[in-house]
């Protein structure tokens, strides 16, 4: 009698992880299952020449000076569509999802340093016939907007900087969403790939906004849904591997040799990256204007889209009076 209701119990506590583990798996999903929710008539697949397929958009003024956007970490460019929206009658506007990211998804070669993005960037512009534009990027994709700027001057015409990363800082390790925290842990991020809780995304999407009725029902499906493309966590895990290894002071060294426009834009509540850093930005980049919003987190683009695109159309208003506007270039077919 009571090895069976031990063999029981054992079944049942069995039974009870199996439903645990099934609740909390979450398998890759085929590109093909996202596109039709996220893709839009905007959006093209364009294939570089090493072989990855960049989900890129291509849209606004096809006559206007070319703005190019680039998201940060976890995100995708859905995170500039507010700007878009903003700025598209005057701009022609190059938005995409870097490597391992959004609809883009895994790459050839699993390179997913600051430098293998900058690379994907030339590649991509390069395909596009777009030989120079201002360029824009948040977080991760603004370390990566400040290095494609020093390797590529003359294809730069300005540069803006949105929360960006690059400066070396100190920050609080409660400011810092649970996922990234994790990602950084040799161990437990290979879970990652296969776990991956919904609550996580959301906890840290409420982190990098001040004002928490931008954090939509609809935004943390989407951010849930794409880190789930095959490929994204992977590429995740080995891009996080790779931080503790960057060495951020010698590239912060670097910034002074931008030549080029600058505008620094910072939310100065933002927890992910201190806003000390746009100071820092400045400090380094002397031709730099410098903005700051108040009560505003990590992603200025999202959160107060009209103040930051106006600002940005102001700080590219005077790029082309000074006469460094880009020359036309193809437009997009």
């Amino acid at each position: 009698m009571v090895k069976r209701i031990l063999a029981g119990t054992a079944t049942l506590i069995l039974l009870a992880l199996a439903v645990i583990v099934i609740s909390v798996v979450q398998f890759d999903v085929p590109r093909e299952q996202l596109v039709g929710k996220y893709a839009t008539g905007a959006s093209q697949f364009v294939t570089l020449p090493s072989g990855a397929s960049a989900h890129v958009r291509d849209e606004g003024n096809p006559q206007g000076p070319v703005l190019v956007l680039i998201h940060g970490s976890n995100a995708s460019l859905h995170t500039w569509e507010p700007w878009v929206a903003e700025l598209d009658t005057t701009y022609r506007i190059i938005s995409m999802d870097l490597p391992g990211h959004g609809l883009t998804g895994r790459v050839p070669g699993d390179d997913y340093s600051r430098e293998g993005m900058a690379t994907f960037l030339d590649e991509l512009m390069s395909t596009l016939k777009v030989e120079r534009f201002s360029v824009a990027g948040n977080s991760m994709g603004g370390g990566v907007a400040a290095l494609y700027t020093l390797e590529h001057p003359d294809r730069v015409s300005s540069l803006i900087l949105v929360d960006a990363a690059g400066i070396p800082v100190e920050r609080d390790e409660d400011d810092v969403p649970l996922a990234f925290r994790v990602a950084s842990m040799p161990v437990v991020s290979s879970v990652m790939r296969y776990v991956l809780p919904r609550s996580m995304v959301e906890e840290g999407l409420r982190k990098v906004f001040v004002d928490q009725s931008k954090v939509t029902e609809e935004m943390v499906s989407r951010y849930f849904d794409l880190a789930l493309h095959e490929g994204n966590r992977e590429a995740t895990r080995i891009r996080f591997s790779a931080y503790a290894a960057r060495n951020e002071e010698a590239f912060a060294a670097r910034l002074g040799d931008i030549e080029v426009p600058t505008l620094v834009m910072w939310g100065d509540k933002d927890g992910l990256i201190p806003v000390s850093a746009a100071y820092e930005f400045k400090k380094r980049i002397p031709q730099a204007e410098l903005v700051i919003f108040e009560n505003v987190g990590h992603v200025p683009m999202e959160e107060v889209p009209e103040e930051s695109a106006a600002s940005v159309r102001a700080f590219l208003a005077g790029v082309e009076a000074e006469g460094t506007t880009p020359p036309e270039t193809a437009p997009a077919e």
